[in-house]
């Protein structure tokens, strides 16, 4: 193995041969490509979701920035609707300090078995209204019943910003209010955050880019 002149940086090199380097997936790859700054903002993301989760002995969810959540979190299991991501996930994740499962699976078909935490970001928004019920029974149905579900999504304010490719995808954005109070329908607990680029605040929800709710106690199946 080649020594690098400063010795503090010697196991840089080793974790390079245990691991290889290091590749990006393909939609992170996109954002370093067309926008990397995102990255940071989607990063941060992951980081609040590891900070409320962090406790918990498993967590779900539905796939980008889990390595920071699985740095709190000691078992992981990342899904995702379309087999192209999770193939590049499986690939690119064989070895890992950080290991997660990876699997195939459509969160409105069914839910999982229950886990501790469950999370998404970027997906609530791309549930049409008419599903977003049996999305968030399914989310309930998948944790244990004191456990933590962390919601993240664009809210509504922003879309006149976002992007034509965003729109196409973005077919439920909703204000805070009306986010937390349609989850408060299934959670006795749902607490609203705003987020503008990488800070996340308590401030008004209306000037917020992006939205999480963090939500506990299950309330019955109706």
């Amino acid at each position: 193995m080649q020594e690098t002149v400063e010795k503090q940086y010697i196991p840089c090199l080793e974790i390079d041969q245990k691991y290889g380097r290091s590749e990006f997936g393909i939609m992170s790859n996109f954002v370093w490509q067309t926008d990397p700054k995102r990255l940071l903002f989607v990063l941060s993301r992951y980081k609040f979701v590891a900070k409320m989760l962090s406790g918990c002995r498993d967590a779900l969810e539905d796939a980008f920035g889990t390595r920071i959540v699985r740095q709190a979190v000691p078992e992981v299991l990342a899904t995702d609707i379309d087999p192209i991501f999770i193939e590049d996930n499986l690939i690119r994740e064989k070895k890992s300090a950080w290991p997660i499962s990876f699997r195939v699976h459509d969160i409105l078909s069914a839910p999982l078995p229950a886990f501790e935490g469950v999370f998404s970001c970027d997906v609530f928004e791309h549930i049409p209204s008419e599903l977003e019920a049996r999305f968030i029974e399914n989310v309930r149905d998948s944790m244990t019943d004191n456990g933590i579900a962390v919601i993240g999504c664009p809210s509504l304010e922003s879309q006149t910003y976002a992007t034509l490719g965003s729109k196409l995808g973005h077919v439920n954005c909703k204000s805070g209010e009306d986010l937390q109070s349609l989850w408060k329908k299934y959670f006795h607990n749902v607490l609203l955050f705003s987020m503008n680029d990488e800070i996340v605040h308590t401030g008004f929800s209306k000037m917020a880019h992006y939205l999480f709710i963090v939500c506990t106690g299950k309330r019955s199946h109706e």
